[in-house]
């Protein structure tokens, strides 16, 4: 199918696309909306290390890892609507025990339980547009979803920093909950079940013509050397992106000193890869995903490098106007790797987009926390640590797209 508008799909294109953005942000919010209120939360529970605020973010992106495993491939089984429901109510459920925590292990604790609620939302969403569209149609509303998700940094560190100023570090959590029951509630009046039963493996272990077996769906992803090729590259992508994301608060603070301006230089970075996605949307059907998402890489690497060389230069602490000049345009170029990468990876597993969003998900987490957080922790007061990670990450995520197109950029890719 390419419409959503349709008999048996009540939502417009324009509200599918909102709930699909508000149920993927959902990871977003709860990573950014955190940020500026780091130290409050350490020095409230008693967090001596500077560096260890880190783990906030990190744990939750723990168990992002664990849910996704599990979200995607239950929901080709089960139907799409049944694992959004549960992962929700989880997520209402941990954000709520995150806002009550009284020490620090706690916290990390519900923060982890809530990344694996997290995680249906974001899968399933990606399964659900599978399930609607194909080929650039499917980028294309992959593009609109990831605008609205991406703007969600924009204005998360801000109103993480607001709403902590007028009730306290703890705040933020009671809004993460509320979130959780809106996105809970809409999607529980209006989204209706887009992966047909006859499509699903059966419950009870029955057999269907028509029905690809659960346990041939990992092989079947693992066989496609198209998603698993981009799949990896977006890892290290990932890895871009979550390295900056918990080293972002002690470079601009610690190192800068934005102080109170933090939260409108993280948004405006964030607010590159949303200009990012609108352009994609605009361009990629007409273009095709790989000629953009090639071109973009190169110039994310080709930043990256003219980063690192002037870093070098100034001992790892560049002028500010052109550390974050560069930022700006390499997370620019990332707007427009990412989703392409994304839209590459599920294409040739319509059948099975569940069981692929998972993988994708799952993987591309876990590398980008393992990635990132090496990245955080080797914060030494300066810029260095993310330059240099940004050169060797999307160096490898090039190499990799590079083996995975058997040395062909560019090239329109086949349609579905």
């Amino acid at each position: 199918m390419s419409s959503t508008n349709d008999a048996d799909f009540p939502l417009t294109t324009v509200e599918f696309v909102a709930l699909a953005a508000l149920l993927t942000c959902l990871t977003a919010l709860s990573i950014d909306i955190m940020l500026p209120v780091l130290p409050q939360l350490a020095d409230g529970l008693g967090v001596e290390n500077p560096n260890d605020r880190q783990w906030i973010v990190t744990s939750y992106l723990g168990g992002l890892v664990v849910g996704q495993m599990i979200a995607g491939s239950l929901s080709d089984r089960f139907g799409r609507l049944p694992v959004l429901f549960v992962g929700l109510a989880v997520f209402i459920a941990s954000a709520a025990l995150a806002s009550f925590a009284t020490s620090f292990s706690s916290l990390l604790a519900a923060r982890c339980l809530q990344g694996i609620g997290g995680a249906a939302p974001r899968i399933i969403t990606m399964a659900v547009v599978r399930d609607r569209f194909a080929g650039r149609q499917m980028a294309r509303i992959m593009s609109l979803v990831m605008t609205t998700f991406i703007m969600v940094p924009v204005f998360a560190p801000s109103l993480g920093q607001l709403l902590a100023a007028g009730a306290g570090w703890r705040a933020p959590l009671h809004a993460l909950t509320v979130v959780g029951v809106i996105s809970l509630a809409w999607a529980w009046l209006r989204l209706p079940e887009t992966s047909p039963h006859h499509r699903r493996a059966s419950v009870l272990g029955g057999s269907s013509t028509t029905t690809l077996p659960y346990q041939n769906a990992l092989m079947t992803v693992i066989k496609s050397r198209t998603t698993v090729g981009y799949i990896l590259a977006n890892g290290c992508m990932f890895g871009c992106l979550m390295g900056y994301i918990l080293s972002s608060q002690q470079i601009f603070v610690d190192v800068y000193d934005l102080g109170a301006y933090f939260p409108l230089a993280f948004g405006l970075i964030a607010l590159a890869m949303a200009l990012a996605g609108i352009l994609n949307s605009r361009i990629v059907v007409r273009l095709g995903m790989r000629d953009v998402s090639h071109r973009a890489l190169f110039g994310f690497l080709g930043l990256a490098i003219i980063l690192a060389v002037v870093s070098l230069v100034y001992q790892g602490r560049p002028p500010f106007w052109f550390l974050w000049s560069a930022l700006w345009l390499q997370f620019f170029c990332f707007g427009l790797i990412v989703s392409n990468f994304n839209a590459i990876s599920i294409e040739p597993l319509g059948k099975v987009a569940g069981t692929a969003s998972s993988i994708m998900g799952s993987y591309t987490t876990l590398s980008g926390a393992l990635l990132g957080a090496i990245v955080g922790q080797a914060f030494d007061m300066t810029a260095w640590p993310i330059n240099v990670a940004f050169v060797v990450f999307s160096g490898l995520a090039l190499i990799i797209v590079l083996i995975t197109e058997r040395g062909r950029l560019f090239t329109e890719e086949v349609a579905a």
